[in-house]
């Protein structure tokens, strides 16, 4: 969806969908801190995201295509993680840190999703002439 926003509800589209799976991902490590073995995963998204809008930007054609298409091509990405343990089960989850990023991650998405929420009612609110 371009338009009027240009790019703007397409990159919080696909943030939101980074924030939803982070969100998921943590709380399966979270249902597994007692799980001998299990190692916990993480979920990237944010560099490559970035690297590619700013090489979307620097291009010598920076036309809103160039940057939608950057926007659409970023991934996110499931990764396990390496940490070492301290656990003699061979579990690497650290319950206190996957709160800590479960909270920032609902935090960020309720932040996004509220601001979206208010441009669209000053976009509304602006074509009903009020």
């Amino acid at each position: 969806m371009t338009g009027i926003y240009g790019n703007t509800i397409n990159m919080a589209e696909k943030t939101l969908d980074f924030l939803w799976k982070k969100e998921s991902v943590i709380s399966n490590n979270l249902a597994n801190v007692e799980t001998p073995g299990y190692k916990a995963k993480y979920v990237t998204f944010e560099e490559e995201f970035k690297s590619r809008i700013d090489a979307a930007a620097r291009g010598k054609n920076t036309d809103v295509g160039n940057i939608r298409r950057a926007i659409e091509e970023s991934v996110y990405r499931v990764h396990v993680s390496q940490n070492e343990t301290a656990r003699a089960d061979g579990n690497n989850v650290n319950a206190d840190t996957e709160i800590m990023e479960l909270t920032r991650a609902a935090l960020q998405y309720q932040y996004l999703l509220s601001s979206v929420n208010a441009d669209i009612t000053r976009l509304n609110a602006v074509i009903k002439g009020q």
